[in-house]
């Protein structure tokens, strides 16, 4: 299934909008993010927007103190836009932990968030950026002391900031084969290109080898590819070249 991340068109408004152009490119399913359900008013518009268009929303994002601190809003908002998974996507420099015991209880502290969703029969799981494959003092990687203090916790691989952060995509995809039940399918501008869309592309336009690493990532089961872009001059160039490149892989 390949869905849209619609962060990647927040800077072009309105919602209503994107949604038809999502939907006339091909698409299938979307991805939502915190803006799209700040508050009731918003929901009541996504909602709308997803049953004006066929769209689907099987997976969001919601912030960790959300999850931690909002319980029943969040269980309401996956239940109104029919979700399948909820994934915590981010942490603060500020709040980000410098040493592996840190990392682990950042770990245990997501799987703490995790359980009522869990228990309501969601998945749950985090969306990696780059600072996870930035070795520690010890010389582990903190992707890997958040699974062990999270051992339930599923992953949205965000294959580009993997391979951002230095590291090898398809050696981790072997090596959390059993975790990732989704994929974050975005590319990376030559080196120097694409500076004004912080040096990222449009699928199957850049560096990422995506034919190779969307068959591992088939092979493993993997049904949500999202695509994303984090800057795009033009959203719908972006949706619309990069799904067809998607196809074709």
């Amino acid at each position: 299934m390949f869905s849209y991340q619609l962060y990647s068109s927040r800077n072009f408004p309105p919602m209503s909008r994107t949604f038809e152009m999502v939907s006339k490119a091909g698409y299938t399913a979307v991805e939502g993010y915190g803006a799209l359900y700040a508050d009731d008013a918003a929901v009541a518009a996504t909602a709308e927007g997803l049953a004006a268009t066929g769209l689907t929303m099987p997976t969001g994002h919601f912030g960790l103190q959300q999850l931690e601190m909002d319980v029943e809003k969040v269980l309401g908002i996956a239940k109104a836009l029919k979700m399948e998974r909820l994934y915590c996507p981010y942490v603060m420099p500020e709040d980000r932990p410098t040493d592996a015991a840190g990392w682990v209880a950042f770990g245990q502290r997501l799987q703490k968030a995790g359980a009522p969703y869990k228990a309501a029969g969601y998945g749950f799981g985090w969306h990696n950026h780059d600072f996870e494959f930035k070795a520690l003092a010890d010389g582990s990687m903190p992707q890997d002391r958040i699974f062990e203090g999270g051992p339930d916790l599923e992953w949205e691989m965000d294959v580009a900031w993997v391979i951002r952060g230095g590291a090898d995509p398809l050696a981790w995809i072997e090596r959390y084969k059993d975790r990732i039940t989704a994929a974050h399918v975005k590319d990376i501008a030559p080196a120097g290109e694409n500076r004004d869309e912080d040096g990222w592309a449009d699928v199957g336009h850049g560096t990422v080898d995506w034919k190779t690493i969307m068959a591992a990532l088939r092979g493993i089961g993997v049904r949500h590819f999202v695509m994303e872009h984090d800057n795009p001059k033009d959203d719908a160039r972006f949706a619309s070249r990069s799904i067809a490149s998607a196809k074709a892989f």
